[in-house]
């Protein structure tokens, strides 16, 4: 069972002691922070139009600061409720709360190093700044609260990761068969045929899958349209990137993505396929014995343990982005991301939580090869790779 909203600030609390930081401000307004709406358990629905404070002392019960037309806001949260209506009293009580404090935390990533964790606006770290006090991030200690799992959520994710397994299988089937006939075949085609089987198979997505031949499989993000697309043919190089989750509530994102030839792959092909797989493997292993160990791992040293090998074998100014990203109810989730490359993640990685590993090299005008699954930490201290793992290249014909 998740931890209800009073067991959850009696942990904060214990982590603000232990940091030896006064206490954590949340502050929203429009639904900006949804990390603050997530940990307060502020349905995406609540009509939520001006802004509110909920602060959680190292000691002592929480207090809300609440507008007067939206009192409901907070109504299920613990502790004593502020109310203002003019802009005055909004900053009278906000000194109130922060009076004689000198270290509070809030979402803000220092030099925005962490855009995820970064939701306060500027202008409400300077006012919270003028009250004397020494902002810090949350992100070291929020992702326990936003992005840990269930046992109900890992077991949906199992059963997303086995849809897209067997959705990547059947697209193969799918490309083999129509080019075995003869038929016209568009990347938008096998793109509406995974998207097709996902929602047969009672899932759902965030945007459409990728499928991208040849060059255009060079380009990470590409997205293929009707009128917009390119032809597969025999001898054609082929990825596909597919993600989703179960259609019910609180489900979480499986994610994968596989390559595979049209034909017979060329040496280049080959080349490329099992460096990628190579670094895809060596920084599973350094999650797998960091974590086997009791050691505590952060994303970026993941990244880099992966990149390296990409690096070492003359190919590192064509991996071109972060090796991997937190997974949650949004594919793309607010804990840890496999990333020192983009941006500096030096948040640890811990148990319960899920995350892709998906090295690539993109050869411009030529192909790209990008493997990727994910990885579930254990509480027991093990991991696991969920979505199937491509070892060798997949010749479809």
């Amino acid at each position: 069972m998740p931890a209800s909203l009073d067991q959850k600030i009696h942990e904060v609390q214990k982590i603000l002691q232990e940091k030896n930081i006064d206490g954590w401000l949340l502050y929203d307004f429009h639904h900006n922070n949804s990390l603050a709406c997530d940990f307060l358990e502020i349905s995406p629905e609540t009509m939520l139009t001006r802004r509110y404070c909920y602060w959680i002392p190292q000691k002592g019960d929480p207090i809300g600061l609440v507008h007067g037309v939206e009192t409901h806001v907070l109504s299920h949260t613990p502790g004593k409720k502020l109310v203002y209506s003019a802009w005055k009293l909004f900053e009278t009580h906000l000194k109130e709360l922060l009076k004689g404090k000198k270290t509070v935390a809030m979402e803000y990533s220092p030099r925005c190093a962490i855009p995820t964790a970064s939701k306060v606006d500027g202008g409400m770290l300077d006012l919270v700044r003028e009250q004397g006090v020494n902002i810090v991030s949350s992100a070291s200690f929020l992702q326990h609260f936003t992005c840990v799992w269930t046992k109900e959520q890992y077991d949906l994710h199992k059963e997303a990761a086995e849809v897209l397994d067997r959705a990547a299988a059947s697209a193969w089937d799918f490309i083999a068969d129509q080019l075995k006939k003869g038929k016209a075949l568009t990347e938008y085609d096998v793109q509406q045929f995974i998207l097709k089987e996902i929602h047969q198979s009672k899932c759902r997505m965030d945007g459409v899958p990728i499928c991208g031949v040849n060059q255009n499989s060079a380009n990470p993000h590409y997205n293929a349209e009707k009128n917009k697309c390119s032809p597969v043919k025999k001898g054609d190089f082929v990825l596909i990137d597919l993600w989703c989750k179960r259609d019910v509530p609180q489900s979480v994102y499986a994610d994968i993505t596989r390559v595979a030839v049209a034909g017979t792959a060329t040496e280049r092909h080959q080349e490329i396929f099992h460096l990628v797989r190579q670094a895809q493997k060596a920084g599973t292993d350094f999650v797998k014995e960091r974590i086997e160990k009791k050691k505590e791992v952060k994303g970026s040293e993941v990244d880099n343990a992966c990149r390296q090998v990409v690096i070492d074998a003359g190919y590192g100014d064509y991996f071109t982005h972060r090796t991997g990203h937190n997974i949650h109810t949004e594919d793309h989730g607010p804990g840890a991301n496999i990333d020192g490359f983009e941006t500096l993640d030096e948040r640890v990685l811990i148990p319960k939580t899920c995350f892709s590993i998906e090295p690539g090299i993109y050869l411009p005008k030529e192909f790209g090869v990008r493997l990727e699954y994910d990885v579930y930490i254990h509480d027991n201290h093990t991991i696991e790779v969920t979505g199937g793992i491509e070892d060798q290249l997949v010749e479809l014909m």
